[in-house]
């Protein structure tokens, strides 16, 4: 099984199977307007302008679930996207990424690749350990998403590669892209 046996609908309601993006190297997000991870939606997209070219796109799936940071609709989360970030490249529906209601795909990346922990050397690291811990303890149990732009690295062959807890910006993966792109 791959990321490319999956379907999902774009934010404006068109089914689409993740096999389109096969041979491409991907970041697959989940993410929020209203967080304080979101100016990482800049990096995702300086990312992803540095490397469609080279067969990358970055895929961002919005998520209400975490203290509800994302409660606009698909048109505002869209408008959002591009008038403060300039983001271009897909955004899809917005649904839950965790639990028992988790889009199936969001199911098989945790699956997939489990939670290691925040990298400490992340400015909010501590800050969100804390708020997580206090406000949503059941959030850190398991392998499940802990927090908006929670990001999965998939190879050319639909492969899960790595997960990037909030901690770590796109920047920080630019290495590992290369090194999938070749």
């Amino acid at each position: 099984m791959s990321i490319y046996d999956f379907k999902v609908k774009t934010n404006h309601g068109k089914e689409v199977s993740l096999a389109d993006y096969k041979g491409k190297v991907l970041i697959i997000a989940n993410t929020a307007s209203k967080c304080g991870f979101t100016p990482q939606y800049e990096e995702l997209q300086q990312v992803y302008l540095k490397y469609k070219d080279k067969g990358f796109a970055v895929l961002a799936f919005p998520s209400n679930q975490f203290a509800e940071q994302e409660p606009g609709n698909a048109a505002e989360i869209e408008h959002f996207c591009k008038v403060n970030y300039g983001v271009t490249f897909p955004i899809f529906e917005k649904g839950d990424v965790r639990g028992e209601t988790a889009q199936p795909l969001f199911k098989y990346l945790t699956a997939q690749a489990g939670f290691k922990g925040f990298d400490n050397n992340h400015p909010n690291a501590q800050a969100l350990q804390n708020a997580i811990n206090t406000k949503f303890p059941d959030f850190m149990k398991g392998d499940s998403i802990k927090w908006n732009f929670t990001k999965f690295l998939i190879d050319k062959e639909g492969n899960v590669v790595k997960r990037c807890e909030p901690t770590t910006t796109p920047k920080q993966m630019e290495p590992e892209i290369e090194k999938l792109l070749g």
